[in-house]
């Protein structure tokens, strides 16, 4: 049986699965590509615009988008400052984000708008059918806090717009300019998405509206929807806001101009747009409510058999809900002491986040492509030469370019990190391997004709709006720590795990519908059809950031294997991902760095275990010759028998080669990148320094820098002393490793793995409970969150440690027992 495309959109991926398993083995490939146009359909439409409260998107440039914004509006001084559009830090929220999301089925969002005194409550459905990704409708409800007034006054503005060809109107008849008392309906076109239609319902009975004794409530009763069509420029149409600004001055102008500044209009009166109904790329529909509200919004697809209504929406409401509980306690359950119904909320909440977190990014990015000499840092003072060949530079702008990424965090990072997205990558690869490899396939598919990718990506102006100018820069000689490798290592354990039939039914009776696991031989072509791109990539590193170790008389086993951050300046080495943890001073071009090696030997380890996978026997071989020389060379460079840890190297005066031991995550890199196995010598001294409260130890964490370091805690103290989520999922990954592997320090590993599992989870919870939000870091004295709110990029990484399996392990969480 051949199995064509649209029997496979139209199929449960794991029906797909079982008819694929009945191919030969000459039509993996072509099934292969046809499973990934399937998989595909069920994720062209979601909340890709992550830095809106709410913004809709299809997976397509330039094409079609949607959006809420909303106010308070009972005050003239603080109206234009309630209209909550884009998410921002400290903007009155008491926590925000996602309670449930399935990326192809949809969840639900809930806002607690405190600084509005409201909470806003966005069910999102996709529903399957046609052509173009099948249709979408989202519920919309707001309901008073307690805080606030009886007749509390709240305007809600859905906007859709186009950014590109096509076209976008209101097709609902009406010639009463005081806007419209029943549904609104918009009617579109393009050529990607064919015909389409927006229903924006009158929606609940229960709705109230503002009704005031004033003559201008004559003109336009609160009681009707108005519609605003504006024709404006593709690439403004992303700035909705401004937009809606500027109709509402108009108003505002009319009304003191006709009613005076002594008897003005209320402010619900006056912030409300003209109802000026018609085509346009920029549609506004806007509405006014008293207390609380509750309407829809049914995007239909001109392809589907039936367009979407009320009741089909409420009924997929309730179908997603009862099918995302079912998944995720199958598959990401919170295991003991975490298996309570508070901490599978919090669980719940923290993946959905991070996947309702994925946006698609569609713009140019700013690239120097000067290659000036002083970027290669070959001379003592490089960081002055550097700094004055890129005030020299000229950076053009490059692409369009797209991106399918999660974001670190939806207010303060709304955009593709490249070492972030690793770790984003591990609890998504558990929940839908198929999305996390989607993803990883957009990111190598930024890679230039060189290898390499830009650590931070900001594609668009929308994008760079959000960053200030001195950050757009990329730099084609800077890295970033290489940490979707360490995803593609976790999705060959699923490969090597799933591979026999009896593993397969597991699998799916698990929930996990994944055509790249459940087929492996899926799986194996998808990775050999990016197998010449990682391999560029990684010879991309080897020769950017390679270190010099012939110059200085370094005595190693291998003369080539030692590695250095290019991008550093005396202060920071951001390329690194640790920005600010210290380093050599002053910086000199003989340094050699720790964790850049260690890095390397995860990427070489897993590209050897690729092209096992693929049956490159060559490649294998060649790339188990680097590993084992990294493997020495991390000892044999970088090992400090007196400090009894890991260090950075470099050159003093006498141009002798000197360690340089800051204590700290830099220290550990080789055990939490798994070149350190069981029976390591180092391991001891490695988990003495985790152990110790002294050092690293803290009740909240592992912190970043030892508390006996001279830095520890000043200057910026961004790397210095706070405990990071990411790496300590490393600490405690590896001690899991270490406690289930025969070995001298395995009982030890079992008790730190333990105690400090208890010690992250609960503090993550206790912050998440009390502030609403999870953070950026954490303080490592009082375990309080810090630096940025809402960041539920890597930070979700405490939804794998709750699933993690329960090793109990008597004693207290501090030193006394490890």
């Amino acid at each position: 049986m051949r199995l064509s495309i649209s029997s496979l959109v139209s199929a449960p991926l794991f029906y797909a699965v079982a008819v694929l398993a009945s191919q030969t083995t000459d039509d993996v490939l072509t099934l292969a590509h046809e499973a990934a146009k399937a998989s595909n359909q069920s994720l062209l439409w979601g909340p890709y615009k992550p830095n809106l409260y709410f913004g809709v998107r299809p997976r397509i440039p330039n094409s079609l988008f949607a959006g809420l914004m909303w106010a308070k509006v009972d005050n003239y001084a603080t109206a234009q400052d309630n209209f909550r559009h884009t998410c921002e830090q400290n903007a009155g929220m008491a926590g925000y984000g996602w309670d449930e999301y399935d990326i192809r089925k949809g969840g639900r969002e809930t806002i607690h708008d405190a600084g509005n005194s409201i909470d806003v409550t966005i069910d999102f459905v996709k529903v399957p059918g046609g052509q173009h990704g099948g249709s979408w409708a989202a519920r919309v409800k707001g309901v008073p806090r307690d805080d606030a007034l009886a007749d509390q006054p709240t305007t809600v503005v859905f906007h859709a717009g186009l950014e590109g060809l096509g076209s976008l109107g209101v097709s609902t008849e009406s010639d009463d300019p005081r806007g419209f008392e029943g549904d609104v309906k918009l009617k579109g076109y393009t050529a990607e998405l064919g015909d389409f239609s927006i229903d924006v319902t009158a929606g609940d009975k229960g709705n109230e509206h503002p009704v005031y004794d004033h003559p201008s409530y004559e003109d336009k009763p609160l009681d009707r929807t108005l519609v605003a069509s504006l024709a404006v420029q593709p690439e403004q149409a992303w700035q909705t806001k401004p937009l809606l600004f500027a109709q509402m001055k108009k108003a505002v102008d009319e009304a003191i101009g006709k009613y005076g500044t002594d008897d003005p209009p209320l402010p619900a009166q006056v912030f409300t747009i003209d109802n000026l109904p018609g085509e346009g790329n920029v549609q506004l529909v806007q509405k006014v409510f008293t207390g609380a509200f509750e309407f829809d919004i049914l995007f239909s697809s001109g392809s589907s058999q039936q367009p979407l209504t009320s009741d089909v929406l409420s009924q997929e409401i309730e179908s997603a809900s009862t099918s995302f509980s079912e998944r995720f306690e199958k598959i990401l359950a919170p295991q003991s002491p975490f298996d309570s119904a508070e901490y599978l909320e919090f669980s719940k909440s923290m993946l959905s986040n991070l996947i309702g977190g994925i946006g698609f990014f569609h713009g140019t990015d700013v690239v120097d492509r000067s290659a000036a000499p002083e970027y290669d840092e070959e001379n003592e003072g490089f960081w002055e030469e550097t700094e004055d060949a890129r005030g020299r530079a000229q950076p053009v702008l490059e692409g369009p370019k797209d991106l399918f990424t999660s974001v670190p965090s939806r207010p303060f990072f709304p955009r593709g990190f490249l070492w972030d997205e690793g770790f984003h990558l591990i609890p998504i690869l558990d929940w839908d391997p198929d999305l996390a490899l989607e993803i990883v396939k957009s990111w190598f598919s930024l890679m230039d004709e060189d290898g390499w990718i830009a650590r931070e990506q900001i594609l668009g102006s929308e994008a760079r709006s959000k960053v200030p100018l001195e950050f757009t820069v990329q730099y084609p000689h800077y890295a970033n720590p290489p940490t979707l490798f360490m995803a593609l290592e976790a999705f060959l354990d699923k490969l090597d795990a799933k591979s026999t039939s009896a593993q397969k039914h597991a699998t799916d009776s698990q929930g996990i519908h994944s055509v790249y696991v459940t087929q492996p031989e899926l799986g194996e072509a998808f990775i050999r059809s990016i197998y010449p791109l990682l391999k560029k990539h990684y010879f991309w590193y080897r020769s950017t950031q390679s270190g010099d170790i012939k110059s200085y008389d370094r005595e190693a086993f291998s003369t080539k294997e030692a590695y250095r951050w290019r991008g550093r300046s005396v202060q920071h080495i951001l390329t690194s991902g640790l920005d600010d943890y210290p380093r050599a001073q002053p910086p000199h071009p003989g340094e050699l760095h720790v964790d850049l090696i260690s890095w390397m030997g995860m990427m070489t380890r897993a590209l050897r275990r690729i092209a096992d996978t693929l049956g490159e026997t060559e490649d294998a071989e060649q790339f188990k010759a680097y590993e084992t020389a990294i493997e020495r060379n991390i000892d044999d460079l970088h090992w400090d028998a007196d400090a009894r840890t890991y260090c950075d190297a470099t050159i003093d005066d006498y141009e002798e080669s000197v360690h340089v031991c800051h204590k700290g995550y830099v220290s550990l890199m080789p055990f939490l990148t798994g070149m350190l196995g069981p029976d390591s010598p180092r391991l001891e001294a490695i988990l003495d320094l985790i152990a110790d409260p002294e050092e690293l130890w803290s009740d909240y964490g592992i912190r970043s820098l030892s508390k006996q370091d001279e830095f520890y805690g000043t200057a910026e103290n961004y790397w210095r002393s706070p405990v990071w989520i990411n790496i300590n999922y490393l600490v405690l990954k590896n001690l899991y490793d270490t406690a289930t592997a025969a070995g001298p320090q395995q009982n030890r590993a079992r008790k730190l793995y333990s105690n400090l599992r208890k010690n992250l989870v609960e503090n993550v919870f206790r912050e998440w409970k009390k502030t609403g939000f999870a953070w950026e870091q954490y303080n490592p004295e009082t375990g309080k969150g810090q630096r940025t709110q809402h960041f539920t990029g890597w930070t979700s990484l405490v939804v794998k440690m709750m699933s993690m399996p329960d090793l109990p392990a008597s004693g207290k969480k501090g030193h006394d027992e490890l």
